[in-house]
């Protein structure tokens, strides 16, 4: 079975998607670590995966060391998460599919419900809404895939489970001591890349609920560096059940409503797709890329339409490869011509001909995966 990197993964919806590094860990505090019964990895590592969810709500803050510039029109909202700082939002998840995230923006807020039939998004300061259907993605759709509607509404339990789930196989695990977070006892737990893995990163280390076995916080680190490229998590935490309510959505009067076209679309039935451009993974686990074309729409020299779920500037659409030239730095091989954008945590490479890799690996590893022209 693929282990795919949920750390750095590609989606042919744009930059957005691209740099979608989403891990969510928060310090323990200053609190005494809690005297908590042993347990073994692979008992701890079981009981995260079959866990059933709880119910939650709470505040998540991210601190993010990633090294990536801010993206133009990023002024809030999920993708401004991604910039060097300090930031927050509220997340709700009834256990049984439904959830919603708030996220501040400059000048109002960015709301995501997934009511479990759609996604909507409300931005409050232009009033739009704008609504994808999740009935009408195939299997190898990603709702919850970085730069999607639903990405903020992923909470640092859900992302956990999926680091756990797809990294486990090539990972060495280790249980290190216990920790408190957000008032609950926990342990942590640490997952090390095996030495024949080709990854920029060291270990990621979640702390998981030892009542509920639900990840409470992720901690990444890189090589080379004792301080964490990306921390977040939850700072206050409720087990109890959400009002219901919160998991429903209606445009407010007056609200412009849109549909959100192809991106809700399964893979097969997007034209760049029917085309027989799939996206490729190449590797496994921690080492994994994934290889994609930017969508016809994207390609050199066309503008992208704006649909509310990436960066824009003055209302206007941002073209990925635009974007890439301005965050990203020229390089060229035998694969051709680009632009590489790195983080600490990995790196995107598009290609002046469309083409996009992406991954957790050294520039190496990824300009390797993406061939020749």
């Amino acid at each position: 079975m693929k282990r795919r990197n949920v750390v750095f993964a590609a989606s042919a919806g744009g930059l957005a998607g691209l740099l979608g590094l989403t891990v969510l860990t928060l310090p323990a505090g200053a609190d005494e670590d809690p005297q908590l019964p042993p347990v073994a990895p692979e008992q701890l590592v079981e009981s995260v995966l079959t866990a059933t969810p709880p119910a939650l709500s709470g505040t998540v803050r991210v601190d993010n060391a990633l090294g990536l510039p801010s993206l133009p029109g990023a002024e809030g909202g999920a993708t401004s998460m991604l910039a060097d700082g300090t930031s927050t939002l509220r997340v709700w998840n009834d256990g049984q599919g439904h959830k919603r995230a708030s996220i501040p923006s400059a000048s109002g807020e960015v709301t995501v419900v997934d009511d479990g039939a759609a996604i909507w998004k409300w931005d409050s300061q232009s009033r739009t809404a704008t609504k994808g259907d999740k009935q009408q993605r195939g299997p190898g759709a990603h709702a919850g895939g970085p730069g999607g509607p639903d990405a903020a509404a992923q909470d640092p339990a859900t992302l956990s489970r999926e680091i756990v789930g797809k990294l486990q196989q090539t990972s060495d695990v280790a249980v290190d001591g216990t920790a408190r977070v957000a008032g609950r006892d926990a342990y942590e737990l640490v997952l090390t890349p095996k030495p024949s893995e080709r990854t920029v990163l060291r270990e990621v280390r979640l702390a998981v609920d030892a009542q509920t076995r639900s990840p409470l916080e992720v901690t990444v680190l890189t090589n080379g560096s004792d301080d964490p490229a990306l921390r977040a998590g939850f700072s206050d935490l409720d087990l109890s059940q959400p009002d219901p309510a919160m998991f429903r959505f209606t445009p407010p009067e007056g609200a412009k409503v849109e549909e959100r076209p192809d991106g809700d679309r399964s893979p097969a039935d997007r034209p760049e797709h029917q085309a027989g451009q799939h996206p490729t993974v190449v590797g496994d686990g921690w080492d994994t890329v994934v290889v994609t074309r930017l969508p016809q729409g994207e390609q050199p020299g066309r503008p992208r339409p704006s649909h509310g779920f990436a960066p824009e500037r003055g209302g206007e659409g941002t073209n990925p490869q635009a974007l890439a030239q301005q965050l990203g730095k020229p390089v060229n091989g035998p694969w051709g011509e680009g632009w590489l954008i790195s983080t600490k945590v990995g790196s995107a490479l598009v290609t002046s001909d469309g083409r996009v890799a992406a991954g957790a690996v050294p520039e190496q590893v990824l300009t390797a995966s993406v061939g020749t022209p």
